[in-house]
């Protein structure tokens, strides 16, 4: 798969393209429906098959609120190289991209640079200055400027829409099981570890301490599967303040099951499988140590026949 920063990077490709379009963050089952049929139809009209997505996430550039993003830029492009994908297009997002009519974005991005002859987009698909453009302008135009527009309809699952705003809600409650049925796959953060308190260590649960650049961290105690290369290990990881040594700030502490490996400076990724609980302020260590006791358990009984 070809990656590009910018127009000017691809303006150099003289092939036409079949094109989906969106922010595509989290890559949720939404989106997988969308890719998968961007790769029919661009084999099928033997066009290119092109991802256009945009950085920073628009709502960081447009919105009242600062949103937090579902995957890093780099987990978001893996994930669509999954589905067989030629091209994606990485379209920095700032106040100038957004005041561009959406007559302009279809006549100078979709039709002029893009190349595009088919144009994939999601339901609910705005573009433009103020969202002007939709589904309906799209249409108007597509014989103007010669090519086929198709609008997927959103997945509806157990009665909910899938979206990003839904999976991100879910994660930010903790509540990785339903994110997890949204996006198809275990919500996964990536990090480097680094030194901690080595508090771990002195209760009997040494972890690797995580350093990461994803945005959203669900709390509290879960059971984990930690991926060191291309091994899996199963995990329990706190995510938290550590109420218990008053320490300040937010702490990712992952504690892999059976495994003794140094891992300071190594980048690992932790994928969220079920919560256990809620993080706790503890009396004494002791007390602690014997709730973790509790969580390995449960933690070992999860994985039993599954690893």
């Amino acid at each position: 798969m070809e990656l590009f920063h910018s127009f000017d990077q691809f303006s150099s490709y003289s092939r036409p393209s079949a094109v989906a379009i969106g922010n595509f963050d989290g890559i949720h089952l939404g989106h997988q429906k969308i890719l998968k049929f961007l790769e029919e139809k661009a084999r099928e009209h033997d066009l290119l098959s092109l991802v256009l997505t945009f950085s920073p996430h628009p709502e960081k550039v447009l919105g009242e609120n600062r949103i937090c993003t579902i995957q890093t830029l780099d987990q978001r492009i893996r994930e669509i190289n999954k589905f067989n994908i030629q091209a994606v297009l990485v379209t920095p997002f700032d106040k100038k991209f957004s005041n561009l009519s959406g007559h302009d974005f279809i006549q100078k991005i979709i039709s002029d640079t893009l190349k595009a002859e088919v144009v994939i987009v999601g339901e609910n698909f705005r573009f433009g200055k103020d969202r002007e453009g939709d589904t309906s302008l799209l249409r108007r135009l597509s014989s103007l400027f010669r090519f086929q527009v198709h609008s997927i309809p959103s997945v509806i699952l157990n009665g909910e829409t899938v979206s990003s705003s839904l999976v991100r809600q879910f994660l930010q409650e903790g509540r990785v099981e339903k994110a997890r049925a949204l996006l198809g796959r275990n919500y996964e953060i990536e990090g480097t570890v680094i030194k901690g308190h080595s508090r771990g260590k002195s209760l009997g649960f040494p972890t690797a301490n995580i350093k990461t650049e994803n945005e959203i961290i669900p709390q509290g105690v879960f059971i984990t599967q930690t991926r060191i290369g291309p091994q899996t290990f199963p995990s329990m990881t706190n995510v938290g303040s550590q109420p218990t040594f008053k320490q300040k700030g937010m702490h990712i502490e992952s504690f892999i099951i059976d495994f003794e490996k140094e891992l300071y400076g190594e980048h690992i990724a932790l994928g969220f499988l079920e919560k256990i609980r809620d993080e706790i302020k503890f009396r004494t260590p002791a007390d602690l140590i014997h709730q973790l006791e509790k969580d390995l358990a449960a933690a070992k009984d999860f994985f039993k026949g599954k690893l």
